[in-house]
């Protein structure tokens, strides 16, 4: 380890914090009000990103309209085939905004603990982070009775076993590779990665089962694809200088007198003596 163990128990309650919002959310909000708010994470990650202590960044005005462009088309597109409009509610959307704001501070930490120490790696912040988050879970479902419950679960269909095996293999890689790209890219960029990793898996899902796509896919697809170009392609806003053509001829009629020194020089050396 070369971090110290509060900067994991700070991750680990942030992390409980949006999963246990996120979840919680659901019992006042339906579905599709929920794709709605947790498209656009990317933003506060990127507003929350200039007031981490070690990080301060900020970014241009176009990777801002990038991000909205892809929020905007990754909505359209999850909710072109909805059964049901979104339905809001309140305490829902209080639990949903708070997931937000622990998703913005949980990646941006994530990337200040990466910068602030470089030899930190990946297998660290997640093993310290499961372990320390462990305290935080038990108590809970002790009290509630939930571990009881998914005890004898277990025991009563030994199968499930196999399937958490391959769930928590399946996390271990992910998890790696969210934290690879927060590392090397930062948190906001890894944020449009998964965001638009959502929007791959719904038009591969279209593809493979052959779903037929509707003009709100088409639109969703179009404004996904534009935030992604605007992301990728270097923008550069800075005008060019005016003094330019001045300084050019200064430079030219600098070499002429140069030039006629040097001729003047020449004749004086060749001149027959007297």
């Amino acid at each position: 380890m070369v971090n110290p163990w509060k900067t994991y128990w700070k991750l680990s309650a942030v992390l409980m914090g949006s999963h246990g919002l996120t979840k919680g959310s659901l019992a006042f909000l339906n579905y599709p009000a929920q794709i709605m708010f947790k498209s656009t994470k990317v933003l506060p990650v990127m507003v929350m990103g200039a007031f981490i202590p070690g990080l301060r960044r900020k970014y241009p005005f176009h990777e801002y309209i990038s991000a909205l462009l892809l929020v905007i088309g990754l909505i359209l597109f999850t909710l072109a085939d909805a059964q049901t409009s979104p339905n809001f509610s309140i305490i829902g959307v209080l639990m949903i905004c708070g997931a937000l704001i622990m998703d913005s501070l949980m990646g941006n930490l994530q990337e200040a603990i990466f910068t602030m120490n470089p030899n930190t790696t990946q297998i660290e912040v997640l093993f310290c982070s499961t372990v320390v988050g462990l305290p935080f879970l038990i108590p809970p479902m002790i009290l509630t009775g939930e571990l009881f419950k998914a005890w004898k679960s277990c025991a009563q269909h030994p199968y499930v076993y196999g399937v958490l095996v391959f769930e928590a293999m399946a996390t271990f890689i992910g998890q790696i590779s969210v934290l690879s790209l927060i590392a090397i890219f930062g948190a906001a960029t890894t944020a449009m990665i998964t965001t638009a990793r959502k929007a791959v898996t719904l038009l591969l899902s279209y593809m493979i089962f052959t779903k037929p796509l509707t003009e709100q896919h088409g639109t969703g697809l179009l404004l996904i694809a534009m935030g992604i170009i605007l992301k990728m392609v270097p923008i550069d806003f800075k005008p060019a200088s005016r003094s330019a053509p001045r300084n050019r001829k200064s430079h030219l009629k600098e070499e002429k007198t140069q030039a006629d020194r040097r001729e003047g020089e020449g004749d004086e050396e060749h001149r027959p003596l007297v």
